[in-house]
Parts: structure tokens; C-alpha cells; sequence
């Protein structure tokens, strides 16, 4: 009997909100029917604890946890993801974000877990911070490589990067992207009509954390330069986050408020994609960006930061427009050229369609990844 006993798998990730990389846990665990699955978390809870809840598979809050930093609270953390450990003794541990996976790695070690998967989401190393800081990251994500099995980059670029680091071999690191299941997208028509747009608007959307690493407000001062020329131009951003307040003042100080609309959370905010007529990436920090992969699905033409692994998904002037980040100019001419040329935003539209068809499959993102969680 205990030969057939299922094999535990322990998801680990920092916040259980929403973004890239709580999608990813959630699309693995619900789909991962073969094995026993739990997923321990910190703050702050929302999306992906209700979603793994309502989707009946267990969850452990691993109390202390949070974003901020501070040794009190860290001892904390390491007490009660030792309890967590012990408790539940996986079989696997997959990690999925650079402050809990360090210590988490750590932790599988000492309590002699069998297999230790880091899945690396973007490397933090490449943020804008004190050369200090940089080294610093870099030497604790090298110790989290070393002391994970095995660690999966979502991109190529970001592969490259570390595959040359001292005992970090083409055995311990895996290339695997990211890959999309199928949405249920509203029609244009019934998506504009969710957000009040006009027949006659022009809609630039985005779908993004209201956070630094996202570049918003590189890409409101080159909003507010292209609407000048267009009176019916509007910009829509879904998401929440840290920056909401000083974004809110850029809007206001830029007289922009009838023009940009922050419109928060809403919940499966991919199905309303067709609403927009183009989709705006303005990150300057990335690692394989979901709603870019949601964008392509949807059949949108894309304007997007070359930064991370997403020159993997677009080709310049082919599938859509690669531009320098923190560039409000260049945010402004290629708006400008989209809009004045239907023919090459409807062509930019279709073929990223193929390429997130083709390269970005779900079904192989999840066969490759259970090829790690096989025992030899």
C-alpha cells in the first residue's frame, strides 16, 4: 500500500495575491491531480489564497511573512516554515519568489527534503539598486541555485546569465516558458461596454501590478503627449499596487484624469482584453510576463519594454514593437504609428497569435515540469 501512496508536492511563494508568478503556482497545483499538493504562503492573502481554497487544495500560511524585511520577523518566518516542513514532509518543494526560496531551499535541505525545485521568476538582480545591493542578491540567488536541485528559468536571457556562474551547470538549470491555457474572452463589443468605452474611442489598456518594475509612469507622460493629437484616446489600466497614490497625482498634475482610468483589480481581467485596441508593456524589469502571453491570445497589437525574456515572445516590427524603457517619447511615436496604420496592427495582432500558439503552450510547460518531479 504504501508504494502507491501519492507523492507530496509543497508549492512555497511569498504573497498570495495576484501576479505572474501566484498564477503560475495555481495553474501547477490545480492541475497536478496525480500528486498530493499544499501551498504555503505569506502576506498579503488575496487572489491565489481564495482561488487554491475554493479550488479545494490545502494551504498553510506561514505566519510572519510578508514583503518588508526585518530580523525579528525573519527569525519568525524560519520557525514556522521549519514547522510547516515537518508537518507536512513533501516529497518535493517547488519555490517561486527570491525572498521565501532562499531560506526555504535552506530549510529543504536540513530537513532532508528528496527534491528541491526553484523556479526563478525574473532574477531581482536585474532591478535598479545600489551596486551593493546587486553583488548581494546575486550571491544569495547563486546560494539559492546551489542549494535547489534544480531551478527553472521562465526565459533564455535570463538563463544566460547565470548558466556561467561557478558549479551552475546545464544539469541544476532548466529553460522552461511559461505556458497559457486557453481564455474565455468577451467579444469587443461586450468588453467595451463592461468599461463605458464609446464606439468612437481609442483604447490603449495595460494589465499590471501598479508597481516601479512597471514603468507606468514613463508610460503616462507619453500618453499624455500622444492624446494632444487625439481627442478620443483613452487609456485603461487594470491592476493594483504600492504606486496607485503617486500614480493617482501623475494623472492629476497632467490634467489626464478624463483620459487615464485606473480601474483596480478585476477579477479574471484577461477575458476583458478585447475591449482595447492596444496593448502597452512599459516594464522596466520583467521575467516572461503572462499578460503579454494574454495580449497575443487575444489577438492584440502590442507595444512592450525590451527588457527580460520579452524580445523571447516579440520579434520587433514583426509581432509587435520593441521600444527602450523609460523612453515617453518613443511610447508616444509608437502609438502614433499603430494607430495611423490599421493594416500593420491588425498584421503585428496575428502573428503574435501564432507565436504565443506555438511556442508558449500550457501542456508543455506542464510535461516538462513534471519531468523534474520524477525520481530516478
Amino acid at each position: 500500500m504504501e508504494e502507491n501512496k501519492k507523492k507530496k508536492i509543497l508549492y512555497l511563494i511569498t504573497k498570495a495575491n495576484w501576479g505572474g508568478a501566484q498564477k503560475y503556482v495555481f495553474d501547477l497545483a490545480s492541475e497536478i491531480t496525480d500528486y498530493e499538493v499544499a501551498v504555503a504562503y505569506g502576506k498579503p492573502l488575496g487572489k491565489l489564497s481564495k482561488k487554491l481554497k475554493t479550488a479545494g487544495i490545502k494551504t498553510r500560511e506561514i505566519k510572519s511573512l510578508g514583503r518588508d524585511v526585518s530580523l525579528f520577523r525573519e527569525v519568525k518566518v524560519f520557525r514556522n516554515l521549519w514547522k510547516i516542513l515537518k508537518q507536512e514532509q513533501p516529497d518535493i518543494l517547488h519555490l517561486n519568489s527570491p525572498k521565501i526560496s532562499g531560506l526555504g531551499a535552506l530549510l529543504g535541505r536540513l530537513v532532508g527534503i528528496k527534491k528541491i525545485i526553484y523556479t526563478a521568476h525574473g532574477w531581482t538582480f536585474n532591478e535598479q539598486r545600489p551596486f551593493w545591493q546587486i553583488w548581494l542578491i546575486k550571491f544569495l540567488s547563486w546560494l539559492t541555485i546551489m542549494l535547489s536541485h534544480q531551478t527553472i528559468t521562465i526565459a533564455q536571457k535570463e538563463y544566460n546569465q547565470v548558466i556561467h556562474w561557478p558549479f551552475v551547470t546545464t544539469d541544476k538549470l532548466k529553460l522552461i516558458y511559461n505556458g497559457i491555457r486557453p481564455i474565455d474572452f468577451l467579444d469587443k463589443q461586450a468588453a467595451r461596454e463592461y468599461f463605458k468605452i464609446e464606439n468612437d474611442d481609442l483604447v490603449i489598456g495595460a494589465i499590471s501590478e501598479l508597481h516601479k518594475n512597471k514603468g507606468l509612469k514613463y508610460a503616462i507622460q507619453g500618453f499624455k503627449e500622444i492624446s494632444k493629437k487625439y481627442e478620443n484616446l483613452k487609456f485603461i489600466i487594470i491592476g493594483e499596487g504600492e504606486k496607485r497614490e503617486d500614480l493617482e497625482k501623475e494623472i492629476q498634475k497632467n490634467n489626464l484624469k478624463n483620459k487615464i482610468f485606473l480601474v483596480g483589480k478585476i477579477e479574471n481581467a484577461s477575458k476583458y482584453l478585447k475591449a482595447f485596441d492596444i496593448f502597452l508593456l512599459s516594464s522596466v524589469k520583467e521575467g516572461l510576463p503572462f499578460a503579454l502571453l494574454e495580449a497575443g491570445l487575444a489577438g492584440l497589437p502590442v507595444i512592450a519594454t525590451e527588457v527580460g525574456g520579452i524580445p523571447e515572445i516579440i520579434e520587433n516590427n514583426k509581432s509587435g514593437i520593441l521600444i527602450k524603457e523609460k523612453s515617453p517619447e518613443k511610447i508616444k511615436s509608437v502609438i502614433e504609428e499603430l494607430i495611423e496604420s490599421k493594416e500593420k496592427s491588425q498584421t503585428y495582432g496575428e502573428n503574435l497569435y501564432k507565436v504565443i500558439k506555438e511556442k508558449f503552450s500550457f501542456k508543455e510547460m506542464l510535461e516538462k515540469t513534471r519531468e523534474l518531479y520524477q525520481f530516478e
